[in-house]
């Protein structure tokens, strides 16, 4: 059994359909938590806000196979395959971390870069596992968030 810890936004029915999904991860995978619930701008583009969050989830499977089941429940919720990166989106499921996994293909890339980068990413995981290790830079979830340069910004947290 591995542990895969998965980001997940939404700013189109967001609240909808970040319940969905959370409804399906419950209900697929084993030992699933959530972190706190935020509402944040849109990076990359102008949108409408979005709700994001980060799920632990314990699997049995592959990663590739993992990408492959959340790309199905994304587009089961409304989600186009070939949509810009930078845009709406009704239901967006990202493997962050699987074990302490490192993997760079042209499919998936563990860990997910967007660690490092985006706060609405860092976060939350911060928030739902502090003491993980991140497995390239070797440091914790916790050492990375306070170092980043947006730690002292202000985050909406949201009751879904």
């Amino acid at each position: 059994m591995s542990t895969a810890y998965l980001g997940l936004g939404s700013n189109i029915n967001a609240r909808s359909n970040i319940l969905a999904g959370i409804a399906t991860l419950r209900g697929t995978f084993n030992n699933v938590r959530f972190s706190p619930a935020y509402q944040t701008r849109a990076v990359g583009f102008d949108g409408d806000d979005f709700i994001n969050l980060i799920a632990s989830i314990e699997t049995t499977l592959q990663p590739l196979e993992l990408k492959q089941f959340l790309n199905e429940l994304e587009e089961q919720h409304g989600r186009a395959c070939n949509a810009n990166k930078f845009s709406d989106r009704t239901l967006d499921i990202d493997i962050l971390l699987y074990d302490d996994l490192y993997l760079v293909s042209p499919l998936l890339k563990i860990p997910r870069p967007e660690i490092m980068t985006f706060t609405h990413v860092l976060k939350p995981l911060a928030d739902l596992a502090p003491k993980l290790l991140h497995p390239v830079c070797r440091k914790t979830i916790a050492e990375i968030w306070q170092a980043h340069p947006s730690r002292g910004t202000s985050f909406k947290l949201i009751n879904l």
